[in-house]
């Protein structure tokens, strides 16, 4: 009966000063918010980046011609490296215990012709293989074959920009392109991709035949990239061991001083690479919105020594009454808490409608996480407690006869 009194009290005293109470929630309802938006759009930002190293590949390897870096966020190929062939991408095939498939890739920017329409895009040789490893599928039409390959068949798959670019929405299948003026039969649309975790735009390319692409598009005899697909998930270390011991050995490179002339990347490195950046990324905002939360705790601390100043004659009077020290504090520590609990749901009201509308108006992924929510909450209760404490303490420990005289 009376936690309940004292929970009427308390909340009557703050609603006497409506602006008052409002201004000293304003610092939880701004921390518990910025705490669940900062979490949502980390949380969602880190599911669309795994989500497009998982849309690259199955267990996928990707081996590089020469030593590959990073300049800008972007990965840059230095030195022409010549070393890398078809021959390589069979034997590791057949060579390497771990390896199921792989497909050879070698790519140039070039500009294809449609009539009197053209557009610059990119020209990918590699083979039948490319479609498993890689995730890519036929929207209509079909990709060319083995067979087809062998022959240097001039066949073309197209993406779903080049397409919209080249024939608007005429079907392209069975029309015929010109790359170098070499023409082409369209066979087949690659279903819609997007854009890949480099910022490459996967719909912005067309698929031709290996063998076609090296001797009669580039007219080169090496490759730019070999991707390897191992057989399962627990295979991948051990599969791209496998690829870069062979490599080595074919590339006369036993000799343990001689460095790569390759570049080996694992998915399962990128994807724990990936999941490290965006956690940090996640963690910064999060520690961010929890300075504001403390700041918030500050402000309940300061309304709470305005408080008790105003209510000393109150106060005093109360424990002249026979009021306990106990009561007095659990007075002031419920108000504290009136504040930060209150404040710490319209935080989470507030977080989860402006979680959704940053997504809806930027297209950004926000995930809203239950734990980030009731983290905030807990801890907006233990800010009201912690800061509460001190003025609660202070406010029982006041002498009656003094508190009194000061009214």
């Amino acid at each position: 009966m009376k936690i309940y009194r004292s929970l009427k009290i308390s909340r009557s005293a703050l609603l006497s000063h409506k602006m008052r109470t409002f201004l000293s929630l304003l610092g939880i309802i701004i921390g518990v918010s910025a705490v669940i938006i900062m979490v949502a759009i980390g949380r969602g930002a880190q599911k669309e980046v795994l989500n497009k190293i998982e849309a690259m590949g199955t267990n996928l390897i990707v081996v590089n011609a020469g030593q590959v870096h990073t300049f800008a966020g972007r990965k840059r190929q230095t030195g022409n490296v010549i070393t890398l062939t078809t021959r390589d991408a069979n034997a590791v095939k057949l060579e390497c215990p771990s390896v199921l498939l792989t497909a050879p890739v070698q790519s140039k920017r070039l500009q294809v012709k449609y009539g009197n329409l053209n557009t610059q895009t990119l020209i990918v040789g590699t083979t039948p293989d490319f479609q498993s490893i890689r995730n890519f599928h036929t929207r209509r039409g079909e990709f060319f074959t083995s067979e087809e390959n062998k022959a240097s068949l001039r066949l073309a798959v197209l993406g779903q920009a080049v397409v919209e670019n080249l024939f608007g929405n005429d079907d392209p299948i069975g029309e015929t392109i010109r790359i170098r003026n070499i023409p082409f039969e369209v066979i087949g649309v690659l279903e819609k991709k997007g854009v890949d975790i480099n910022g490459v735009d996967q719909d912005d390319q067309i698929i031709i035949p290996i063998n076609t692409a090296l001797r009669r598009v580039f007219n080169l005899t090496y490759l730019s990239t070999i991707y390897v697909q191992a057989k399962d998930n627990q295979s991948l270390n051990e599969a791209a061991a496998e690829v870069k011991a062979l490599l080595r050995k074919r590339h006369h490179l036993t000799h343990h001083a001689k460095q790569d002339d390759f570049t080996i990347q694992n998915q399962a490195d990128v994807l724990k690479t990936q999941k490290e950046t965006t956690n940090a990324f996640t963690n910064l905002i999060g520690g961010i919105a929890v300075i504001s939360l403390l700041v918030g705790g500050i402000g309940i601390l300061a309304i709470m020594i305005m408080i008790i100043r105003e209510r000393t004659g109150e106060i005093g009077l109360r424990i002249a009454l026979g009021a306990r020290k106990k009561d007095i504090l659990i007075q002031f520590l419920f108000e504290s808490l009136i504040m930060s609990i209150t404040g710490g749901f319209l935080g989470i009201i507030l977080g989860i409608s402006g979680a959704l509308i940053i997504a809806f108006f930027t297209q950004w992924t926000a995930s809203i996480s239950i734990v980030s929510i009731i983290i905030a909450l807990v801890f907006s209760l233990f800010i009201g407690i912690f800061f509460g404490i001190y003025p609660a303490r202070s406010a029982s420990l006041l002498d009656p006869i003094e508190a009194l005289r000061s009214e």
